[in-house]
């Protein structure tokens, strides 16, 4: 395998595992990789009439950089255009409570990647933390 496809494949599994999580906490999953121009979204999931929309941060253990390094403000910012997009998209989830969460994957460095640890938080961000 490749070293792209062997990245993709981590982040494919920590994504399988977030919704795996969050299935487990009750909620539906809407879409994954949720794509427009310039930002998407992970996972968008519902539960108790809220929609969460969610970036996955997939890292091989040992990397010394932090998954929640890489959730810039620059990021946030895509991923709040990308959800209101979906928004508008998808009107039947206009009057739905909001969040934007975070969940932090450590996989292991095998080709086909265990996870070792997944951290979800949810509200990790809101739109006060842009200004």
């Amino acid at each position: 395998m490749s070293g792209s496809s062997v990245s993709a494949s981590r982040g494919r599994a920590g994504e399988d595992a977030v919704c795996e999580y969050l299935k487990k906490q009750g909620s539906k999953i809407i879409k994954r990789n949720y794509r427009i121009k310039g930002g998407e979204i992970d996972i968008i999931s519902e539960k108790d009439s809220c929609i969460a929309f969610t970036e996955v941060k997939t890292r091989k253990f040992g990397t010394y950089i932090k998954g929640s390094e890489a959730v810039t403000k620059a990021k946030m910012r895509r991923i709040i255009n990308a959800s209101e997009r979906f928004i508008i998209d998808n009107p039947i989830y206009k009057n739905r409570k909001r969040r934007f969460d975070a969940a932090f994957v450590t996989v292991t460095t095998d080709t086909i990647p265990q996870i070792l640890e997944l951290d979800y938080y949810k509200g990790y961000f809101t739109l006060a933390d842009l200004c």
